[in-house]
């Protein structure tokens, strides 16, 4: 059987260090790719690039993670900075942004991660709350840096969530931002205790999910295994297609322009 590609989108940091090195560096929590892997993907990653090359990079893949990070810069939702909003990553906001509307218009199964469901949000025409500790009645969804928030969510019955978590589900947060306005073409379908929203989708697409917890902190692979099931049924839809389109014939038939032997 094919596993499924899964492209997942990656940091772009400076002074990392491993060894007796430190340099400029394309990082990736583990917890992403062992993940895919135990969905039955094959993870690849895809590191900050030209966004003129977005469309093609997705073409290549079956499924695309847009993963967690750093604050999205607010002059792509057209606010403006605030204090507590973190330093801006411009190669990462345009490359990732490029991904996100090519998986769009291609039907590429996408799953978004914290930043990933912000940015989703984002590229559709969606704002996003800078600071979650200024919205009265917020709770804490980031205990301290470095340090998960266990937050309970409950999914919107009918949901593509609920389907793959059920009602409710305990998480792993750890974001100081969220969506405010939510974009046309998606639609809540999970919130904390204190309300706030965890998680969208766009339901006339194939499989277009975002999540604002870490499920790669964790073992639960339940989103992992939805995204990798869905490149797969896209592959066999692919394979369908192509067989059809080429006259694909049962084993023995012959072609109208054969001759006989």
């Amino acid at each position: 059987m094919t596993r499924p590609l899964i492209g997942v989108s990656t940091y772009l940091e400076s002074g990392a260090r491993w060894g007796v090195w430190e340099l400029e560096a394309a990082l990736l929590p583990v917890g992403y790719p062992r993940l895919v892997q135990a969905a039955g993907g094959v993870a690849a990653m895809l590191p900050p690039d030209d966004p003129s090359y977005a469309a093609a990079a997705v073409a290549r893949v079956d499924g695309l993670v847009i993963a967690g990070g750093p604050d999205v810069d607010p002059v792509h939702y057209g606010a403006e900075r605030s204090p507590r909003c973190g330093p801006p990553t411009p190669e990462r906001d345009a490359w990732e942004l490029a991904l996100i509307r090519a998986a769009l218009d291609s039907g590429t199964p996408l799953l978004g991660i914290c930043r990933g469901m912000q940015l989703l949000n984002v590229a559709l025409g969606g704002t996003l709350v800078q600071h979650l500790p200024d919205v009265p009645g917020a709770g804490s969804h980031q205990e301290a840096p470095g340090v998960f928030a266990q937050r309970e969510v409950r999914t919107e019955p009918g949901s593509a969530l609920h389907r793959v978590l059920g009602p409710t589900a305990e998480v792993d947060c750890h974001h100081h931002q969220a969506l405010d306005r939510i974009a046309a073409g998606l639609t809540a379908s999970a919130w904390a205790e204190d309300g706030v929203l965890e998680a969208v989708e766009a339901a006339d697409r194939r499989f277009c999910l975002a999540v604002q917890w870490h499920p790669e902190a964790g073992a639960d692979r339940r989103l992992f295994d939805a995204l990798v099931g869905a490149a797969g049924a896209r592959i066999d839809g692919a394979r369908t297609r192509t067989g059809q389109a080429d006259g694909e014939r049962a084993p023995g038939s012959r072609s109208s322009t054969s001759t006989a032997p």
